[in-house]
């Protein structure tokens, strides 16, 4: 007779072996379109896509504007505007974009219309950026990348909420504005900001692996973020665009050289699929 202990592995290992057996989602082909925050995750996610048996995941092309809203993107010149030949050609499934803190942004509307002319079955998906500086009031101060080892994480949360509201505001008058014709939503918000604010406050609690101060997960104040930051924008793009979980993919390239790379690659899939899953507007239970 098992004992309750061997009975809940098995029920276990049989989940578990359930999951990894069923047939991984169709490979998305992905436009990136975005500022400096956004376009460090078109390579991590196609190897995300690969170890995760996910055939058929193509980086459709990419277009960076340094410190870029949306709308910069969709007056860029017909003939140096990548994003829009691409959409146009019909072979773009999912596109991302990274508006800046000028909420709302017309240039999400007017992809996200391009987007569905071309491919009905296309997505947009908008990532919710963390704060420059830290703070709006800080973006003409004297403030320094150390200056973010004192932040405390509830005035951050409190920074960001003006920003992050405004963007649900826009991303939920899109659906509404397609809900009757297409029956989905066909534009989603990543969490990104969120789910860095979620990795700063493991930081503080010492509860990172390899990372021991905040400062250390950013290049410079403006808050330009290292491999870290960036692999966990790349699982939360993840998860919504295949609306599964990214917990147990192997260590990426990007964190191999890392200290205790496992455990770290871990905490991060774990806050980006917490962060997706709280999130009513990534479309993701």
């Amino acid at each position: 007779m098992y004992s309750l202990a061997l009975r809940s592995l098995v029920i276990v290992g049989f989940v578990v072996s359930t999951l990894h057996a069923a047939d991984p989602p169709k490979g998305q082909r992905v436009f990136t379109a975005g500022h400096s925050f956004h376009m460090m995750i078109p390579g991590p996610l196609a190897e995300m896509a690969k170890t995760a048996g996910i055939t058929g995941h193509e980086i459709a092309g990419t277009q960076g504007i340094g410190g870029s809203r949306t709308i910069q993107h969709w007056e860029l010149a017909d003939d140096k505007n990548k994003a829009k030949q691409a959409i146009k050609s019909g072979k773009v499934d999912v596109l991302t974009l990274s508006p800046h803190l000028a909420i709302p942004d017309p240039g999400i509307d007017n992809f996200v219309k391009l987007c569905l002319e071309h491919n009905s079955d296309s997505r947009i998906l908008v990532q919710a950026s963390w704060m420059a500086f830290d703070d709006p009031k800080n973006f003409k101060s004297k403030f320094a990348n150390e200056d973010r080892d004192s932040a405390k994480i509830d005035d951050l949360r409190k920074a960001y909420e003006p920003f992050d509201k405004a963007l649900h505001e826009q991303v939920s008058a899109i659906n509404k504005e397609y809900r009757d014709k297409f029956k989905r939503p066909v534009a989603l918000l990543v969490p990104v900001g969120q789910a860095v604010m979620t990795l700063r406050e493991k930081v503080v609690a010492g509860m990172a692996p390899s990372i021991a101060n905040q400062a250390d997960l950013f290049t410079d104040p403006i808050g330009h973020g290292k491999a870290p930051i960036g692999i966990l924008n790349a699982y939360c793009h993840f998860a919504v665009i295949y609306k599964q979980s990214p917990v147990g993919l192997p260590v990426p390239s990007g964190l191999k050289k890392t200290d205790n790379a496992e455990e770290l690659n871990k905490l991060l899939q774990e806050i980006a699929w917490e962060a997706v899953t709280k999130e009513p507007l990534t479309g993701v239970k």
